[in-house]
C-alpha cells in the first residue's frame, strides 16, 4: 500500500478548492456590482455637470457604502454564515 502524503490534497480536494475559490470570486464581484449600482443610483445626480464627484456626492457614497457593508454583514451573521449574503 502506497503512503498517502497528508500535505498534498487529493485531486478531488483540489477541484473542490478551486471551485470554492471561483464561487467566492463570483460572489465578491456580484456584491461589488450591487453595492456600486445601489450607491451610484442613490448618490450621483443624473445631470452630469462636472467630470468629478462633488463633496456631497462623495460624502453620500462614503456613507452609503459603509451602511451597505454594515447591513450586509449583519444579515450574514443573522443567517449564521461567516460571510454576507448575496
Amino acid at each position: 500500500m502506497a503512503a498517502n502524503n497528508n500535505n498534498m490534497p487529493a485531486a478531488m480536494d483540489k477541484e473542490q478548492i478551486f471551485g470554492m475559490a471561483e464561487m467566492e470570486m463570483q460572489y465578491r464581484v456580484e456584491l461589488f456590482n450591487k453595492l456600486t449600482h445601489t450607491c451610484f443610483a442613490k448618490c450621483v445626480e443624473n445631470k452630469y455637470k462636472d467630470s468629478e464627484l462633488n463633496m456631497g456626492e462623495t460624502s453620500c457614497i462614503d456613507r452609503c457604502v459603509a451602511k451597505y457593508w454594515q447591513v450586509t454583514n449583519l444579515v450574514g451573521q443573522l443567517l449564521g454564515s461567516g460571510r454576507p449574503p448575496m
